[in-house]
């Protein structure tokens, strides 16, 4: 692995390069937000009052999903202040954004801003990394899923992708809420409760079959395309002791059009370099880091990245490899030996940790 840079050392180094407007935020974003409530509001009104063809009801459903996501792109961008900066209206707005997926501000703070961004893909310190062969042994579910052939194991991961979001939101939760002080906690139960006690209620006014296409279709298909990204951003990277967003994080290459939907998220070695800067500036980042480090810049086709997900592990060893436990086959990682035109073994590792009995 080439030597690493924190993140503010690449940022300095670019900004001079960069429109004053970059560093300020831009409210006009919402507009976008405003766009997708309406949608979300007129597809639920639709479904509790209309007795609407199954068809009808499942093609609202799949809109309602992909608003809901959109609406979470979103979120996160002004929960990074990168929209408004006064805090109570980030927080107003940043939990009607994630209202759809029952993630409060406070949580998604203290989650995101405060702990991944500073310890991205640390292998102590960074709450979304994924698991180390030394830490298998406490992860008894995962060394159960790699008893399974690859073709079985890929398919329940990518099945996993439409409740991993809500998943392990709720496990944020109940982690985080212990460090928070009394009127802080009482602020995260709202902002958790509020949101589920909304949606359920919706059963009682709707009925069960209609709320599965009002809320639990939609918010398996918001989950799965979040955690798509999120999976991409960061899961065929190195773990790493510094935070350096060229080794540790991936961009994906989309439409335009659809990073006009979500708001440019593909951009995402780019967010974790700026991340208090509207994604509206991220081509203009980088085209800036490819200019200067045309070798450490990782991007892929968002497809393509996926693809490269299927065809490896989510185990680590040794913080450059992806390692098969049950096999003791292992992988590289993107600057590590990774060729996602071409995904093979590296090799057999035969040390005693790599197996699983």
């Amino acid at each position: 692995m080439k030597d690493l840079h924190t993140f503010g050392w690449y940022a300095a180094r670019v900004a001079p390069h960069l429109p004053k407007a970059a560093f300020k935020p831009v409210p006009a974003r919402l507009w976008g937000g405003l766009a997708y409530l309406m949608i979300i509001i007129a597809g639920v009104l639709a479904i509790g009052l209309f007795d609407l063809h199954i068809w009808w009801n499942l093609v609202i459903a799949l809109v309602l999903g992909a608003s809901f996501a959109g609406t979470c792109f979103l979120g996160h961008e002004i929960l990074h202040s990168t929209v408004v900066r006064k805090p109570w209206l980030r927080d107003l707005l940043g939990a009607i954004a994630f209202f759809p997926v029952s993630t409060g501000p406070q949580l998604w703070r203290k989650w995101h801003n405060q702990s991944h961004h500073i310890h991205t893909q640390h292998e102590e310190l960074d709450p979304d990394h994924w698991a180390t062969i030394e830490q298998l042994s406490k992860r008894p579910f995962l060394r159960f899923m790699y008893r399974f052939p690859k073709f079985l194991r890929s398919l329940s991961y990518f099945g996993f992708l439409t409740i991993n979001f809500s998943l392990v939101s709720t496990n944020m939760f109940i982690n985080y809420t212990k460090e928070f002080k009394a009127k802080k906690k009482l602020i995260a139960w709202i902002q958790f409760a509020l949101p589920w006690a909304t949606w359920i209620g919706l059963i009682f006014w709707m009925g069960p079959v209609k709320w599965v296409f009002a809320y639990l279709l939609p918010l398996l298909i918001a989950n799965f395309i979040l955690s798509s990204y999120i999976a991409t951003n960061h899961n065929l990277n190195p773990l790493t002791d510094v935070n350096d967003p060229l080794a540790n994080s991936l961009s994906v290459t989309v439409p335009r059009w659809v990073d006009v939907l979500h708001f440019n998220f593909s951009y995402h070695a780019e967010h974790h370099l700026f991340p208090g800067m509207s994604p509206k500036y991220y081509p203009l980042v980088k085209e800036q880091v490819k200019k200067m480090w045309p070798e450490r810049y990782h991007e892929m086709p968002f497809g393509k990245a996926m693809i490269t997900l299927w065809n490896t592990p989510r185990i680590y060893h040794q913080h450059k490899e992806l390692i098969n436990p049950q096999a003791g086959t292992v992988y590289g990682t993107l600057g590590n030996g990774l060729d996602p035109a071409n995904i093979e073994p590296s090799g057999t590792n035969s040390q005693k940790e790599a197996s699983v009995s």
